[in-house]
């Protein structure tokens, strides 16, 4: 089986080279860490440890796709390190992004990119790390690495995980291959009874609900340090109606400026801000607010505690003075959110990608909308719902309609903010139930079983 699954990757590989070689040379994007990827360099630093050691120390190499996985790790393996404090953590991630912001979040932490899942990158990586359990965050598993871990006698756990209709979909297509792959797992940590089942129904085994991580991680108070330095940064006044539309995706943006246009005729004191969920987007917004004719300025063209135009203090009502800022950084949207009085969630808009985290916003207490494009977070809108703690918005009209009504009325804007923070609040505790199925899941050694281990960078 690593032989075929070789082969077809090798297929993949030269038929999508021309379109990657363009990518790197156009974007930068795919080169940095090629080698580490395809051939098994995780960037771990070996080292000899004494008998003693070994037979307590563990290694545990926890993997997030990207920033969202990485941002669901941070809280994990804090409370994690908080239990086991000798143990060795290693942290993955298959994108640029996501291998910045892990430095960020695990400063003192080794942060190194995942292997291609090719046999010898795989075999390279497992024999350099040596761990003893290896977590995936939510999703993206790989058949060659799951095998090659499991020949190892390696633990492999899946947290926070879901399983998205279409993924769902894909899976049942390849159920001779789902079966014999997620059947090598210890333990699946499912947000959802729903989700548990899909797993179960693919030939999982040991499979537990535990509820998201994710709103153990939704911070809340609006009075952090890392939003008030926006709120200085962004001079947003006390006066002023804070709109955020986050993780946006084409359309979204033209669809919330069309709105604001509008809206900022009754409501002057209007803000809006616009964080686009992916990188390679950022100019393309820019582009778009240039061609609006409203007054706007890139996050990453402002200083680190103010704003570096003078004329953009919120010292006067004109409109420059109020203008959009277009978040063109990776790592602060959940920052941005506790600045939001109106929050529209985006990616549920466009039919293509399922919708992104309402959690954080909730968390904060905003009004928060989204489109009827969802699945990917199906549950959570459904509480959100019943609790009459959300407006799910049928398309760009309703949502225009639900943006205004709420400027309109601030009792019923304020109502959707303290109904959503409660619900938040309710369902927080899944990050102690999922370390408690971690522990279980945990081989326990008596002696030792690796020569080598890994030194934690710092």
């Amino acid at each position: 089986m690593p032989y075929l699954l070789n082969l077809i990757y090798l297929l993949v590989l030269l038929l999508l080279a021309p379109w990657l070689v363009y990518k790197a040379f156009a974007t930068g994007k795919y080169r940095r860490g090629f080698g580490a990827k395809s051939l098994g360099r995780v960037s771990v630093q070996p080292r000899r440890a004494d008998a003693a050691t070994l037979a307590n120390e563990m290694v545990v190499w926890f993997h997030g796709v990207s920033v969202g996985e990485i941002h669901l790790l941070r809280q994990v393996v804090a409370k994690y390190r908080e239990r086991h404090p000798g143990h060795h953590i290693v942290i993955s991630t298959t994108t640029d992004t996501g291998h910045d912001e892990a430095r960020k979040c695990f400063p003192d932490l080794q942060v190194t990119y995942w292997p291609f899942d090719f046999s010898w990158a795989v075999d390279a990586a497992l024999k350099r790390v040596r761990p003893d359990l290896v977590v995936f965050a939510e999703s993206e598993i790989w058949p060659n690495f799951v095998w090659a871990a499991k020949r190892r006698g390696v633990k492999l756990a899946i947290i926070n995980g879901r399983m998205s209709p279409r993924s769902a979909a894909r899976f049942h297509q390849l159920s001779w291959l789902a079966r014999r792959l997620f059947a090598q797992f210890d333990v699946i940590a499912a947000q959802t009874e729903e989700y548990a089942a899909g797993y179960r129904e693919l030939g999982a085994g040991n499979v537990v609900v535990t509820g998201s991580v994710k709103y153990d991680g939704a911070p809340g108070d609006r009075r952090n340090p890392k939003t008030t330095a926006l709120r200085e940064l962004f001079a947003i006044g006390p006066d002023e109606l804070v709109w955020v539309a986050g993780s946006t995706q084409a359309p979204e943006e033209e669809i919330a400026l069309g709105i604001y246009r509008g809206a900022r005729e009754r409501h002057p004191n209007l803000r809006l801000i616009l964080v686009p969920r992916q990188k390679d987007r950022f100019d393309a917004v820019a582009g778009l607010l240039e061609r609006s004719g409203l007054p706007w300025i890139r996050r990453s063209a402002l200083g680190p505690a103010r704003f570096c135009e003078p004329g953009l203090n919120g010292a006067n009502d004109s409109a420059a003075s109020r203008p959009i800022i277009l978040v063109d950084t990776i790592g602060e949207l959940g920052a941005v959110w506790g600045l939001a009085d109106i929050a529209f969630v985006g990616g549920s808009l466009d039919g293509v990608r399922g919708g992104q985290n309402m959690i954080e916003p909730s968390a904060y207490g905003a009004a928060v909308l989204f489109g009827p494009h969802t699945w990917n977070f199906k549950d959570t809108v459904a509480r959100l719902k019943e609790r009459r703690a959300a407006i799910e918005a049928a398309d760009a009209a309703a949502l225009e309609n639900d943006v205004v009504r709420l400027l309109d009325n601030v009792e019923l804007r304020m109502e959707l903010g303290r109904a959503a923070r409660q619900f938040v609040l309710s369902q927080q505790g899944a990050t102690a139930k999922t370390l408690d199925v971690l522990d279980a899941t945990m081989p326990r050694r008596e002696s030792p079983s690796h020569g080598t281990s890994i030194r934690m960078a710092g």
